[in-house]
């Protein structure tokens, strides 16, 4: 099993293509059959399993059989981590923000001071 950082760069690896999100968004709804992913999309079922396997490594998805049938859950939990990676940098752009509009409103100020004393 994958953990810590690795685990983050496969979350995100999984996450940088538009197929396996729109497999996510639609696992979100409920568990799913491979063939029932496959249907709306213009690929093999190949390829679809091959986007399922990152999907899985990233830990994103459990999959199940049922005789013949191969059933995928969405497994959320690794996306906590990656949330948890982003809330830091926001909050990091949040702060250098605010300090930069400090730092406006501070220019402002002595702006209207030289105004007066002119």
């Amino acid at each position: 099993m994958v953990t810590g950082a690795a685990r983050l760069d496969a979350v995100y690896s999984a996450l940088g293509d538009g197929t396996r999100r729109a497999i996510l968004a639609r696992l979100a709804a409920g568990d799913s059959t491979v063939g029932e992913l496959a249907e709306p999309f213009a690929v093999s079922r190949p390829a679809i399993s091959k986007h399922l396997r990152v999907l899985e490594r990233a830990g994103l998805v459990r999959r199940s059989r049922d005789g013949r049938v191969s059933r995928c859950r969405l497994d959320a939990r690794p996306l906590a981590a990656a949330a948890d990676w982003i809330e830091y940098y926001r909050r990091f752009w949040d702060q250098s923000f605010d300090r930069l509009e400090d730092y406006l409103r501070e220019l402002q100020q002595r702006g209207k001071r030289r105004d007066r004393k002119n």
